[in-house]
C-alpha cells in the first residue's frame, strides 16, 4: 500500500511525515523526492526519514539511475515505491514544477 502527497516546501512535507507516522508508517517507509537532487538529500537528512537505495530499486534499477537523465531517475524511483509508470510521470512532473513528493510505502 501506499500514498503520495504532494508539497510546496520542508515545512509541509513535515506536516505530511508526521501524519503518516500518526497513520502507522515508521520513518523507514516514508520517502521524499524533489527535482533537485541535493535538495532532495537535505530535506531527507532534515526530516529524518530514508532515502530511496539499492533496497528498494534493487541493484540494477540502482546502477542504471547512474546513467539517467534525473527526471528518468526519478520516475524509476518512484516506480520501486509500487506507483505505477502512469503515476510516476505525473508525479514526476510536479516535481518539474518545484514541487517536493513524500510517500509512504508498506510495499518497498
Amino acid at each position: 500500500m501506499k500514498h503520495v502527497k504532494v508539497v510546496e516546501n520542508g515545512v509541509q512535507a513535515r506536516k505530511e511525515i508526521e501524519q503518516f507516522i500518526m497513520d502507522g508508517y515508521t520513518k523507514d517507509e516514508i520517502y521524499l523526492l524533489a527535482h533537485d537532487q541535493h535538495r532532495s538529500e537535505d530535506l531527507t537528512d532534515q526530516l529524518d526519514i530514508s532515502s530511496i537505495g539499492v533496497a528498494e530499486e534493487g541493484v540494477l534499477d540502482s546502477l542504471a539511475n547512474v546513467f539517467r537523465t534525473r527526471g528518468d531517475e526519478l520516475r524509476s524511483k518512484l516506480e520501486s515505491l509500487g506507483l505505477s509508470t502512469n503515476e510516476a510521470e505525473r508525479f514526476e512532473e510536479e516535481l518539474d514544477h518545484g514541487k517536493v513528493v513524500v510517500v509512504a510505502s508498506k510495499t518497498a
